[in-house]
């Protein structure tokens, strides 16, 4: 077995989001610039946002997720600091390496809280760390990150617990025959064929549901964004409550497979929209929770630690599809438009987004 490279620090990276009203406008010019977004964009986006007075749920997420993963690493001798770097809000990544460098940081370990291969949920975040990278100058820290883990076992038993906590929500009676809908953000057609997006969040499902014993559940897709003329995964979470509602199904679970924390698509499009919606069909939607902070999600990012720095020598997952590999290769999650070596016009989605701050019209 080949050496595995010494890591001085672990550097939590996210999206970032804001706290306060006043934070709203200029994290979303952050979002899209350098991009051509219309401004009654940005104020439709911002508006998502005035409905929680301003606050996104993602940093006090991503700060309790710092927390418990240096308690995690302390507990089993994992002796590393923690950081934790935006791209879009305060802590900017940036800022956070340039800490780093000055507190004597060479090599660090990047854990990113998506389970799937994507462009924006995997590759662009490497680009962005290399450009914060660029920013800060000669001696700032190298930084390697951790595989994606949608086929982990103890990712699949974080989610089993929440699924389970969600159905037990329901009269009794009711709990065998309640469907679920495993749901994510959507992507182009266009984006997800040129990664494993798709087959890894159906083997996510099929992990979990195979877990509970359940074979009445659909993965569905949320928040696409982009005019309507260009294809996206679907079927869309709304169209399918539509679509059981006429089947005379009562009640759903809605499982955010897509998301390891409470992003605005989740208090938004899902507690706020698709509520909504649900009151209107006469249905009882429950949302299953985040996977967070749970223990078993937390224990499992200290494993992907563990692996890369070479103190565990087995590499867990669950299913036929076996555990992702560490590095990139050189043509994986490309974005399509540099594929084809086109510009493409641009329209903005918020932070809880595969696609993240843009989305591209093929």
């Amino acid at each position: 077995m080949a050496a595995e490279p010494s890591y001085d620090a672990i550097l939590l990276v996210a999206f970032g989001g804001p706290d306060k009203r006043e934070d709203v406008m200029p994290f979303l010019e952050n979002v899209v610039r350098g991009k051509n977004v219309p401004k009654a964009r940005l104020l439709e986006v911002a508006e998502h946002y005035y409905a929680f007075d301003g606050k996104s749920p993602i940093n006090g997420q991503n700060r309790a997720l710092v927390e418990a993963l240096r308690a995690e690493l302390d507990a089993h001798d994992v002796h590393l600091p923690v950081y934790w770097g935006n791209r879009n809000w305060h802590p900017l990544l940036a800022d956070t390496l340039s800490e780093m460098k000055a507190q004597g940081v060479g090599r660090a370990l990047a854990i990113v809280t998506s389970a799937y291969s994507s462009y924006s949920s995997c590759r662009q975040y490497l680009e962005d760390i290399e450009a914060a990278r660029q920013a800060v100058g000669e001696g700032a820290p190298v930084v390697d990150k951790v595989r994606v883990f949608f086929n982990h076992p103890l990712w699949i038993e974080a989610w089993v617990e929440r699924v389970r906590e969600a159905i037990a929500k329901l009269p009794e009676a009711r709990r065998d025959t309640v469907r679920l809908a495993f749901t994510a953000h959507s992507l182009p057609l266009s984006m997800a064929e040129h990664c494993g997006y798709t087959e890894q969040l159906e083997e996510t499902c099929r992990l979990v549901a195979g877990e509970l014993g359940r074979q009445d559940w659909q993965l569905v897709y949320q928040s696409r964004s982009g005019p309507d003329q260009v294809p996206w995964l679907g079927p869309d979470i709304g169209q399918h409550l539509q679509a059981l509602s006429a089947i005379g199904i009562e009640d759903l679970v809605v499982i955010p497979i897509g998301f390891a924390s409470d992003h605005m698509e989740v208090v938004f499009d899902l507690d706020t929209e698709l509520m909504a919606m649900a009151e209107g069909l006469g249905m009882n939607v429950v949302r299953a929770a985040t996977v967070g902070t749970h223990p078993s999600f937390v224990a499992m990012l200290r494993e992907l630690v563990e692996e890369r720095l070479g103190t565990r020598d087995r590499r867990r997952a669950l299913g036929s599809m076996g555990p992702a590999h560490d590095e990139c290769l050189p043509d994986c999650c490309l974005y399509p438009a540099r594929r084809k070596r086109v510009d493409t016009p641009t329209s903005i989605v918020t932070e809880g987004d595969p696609m993240k701050d843009t989305v591209p019209d093929p």
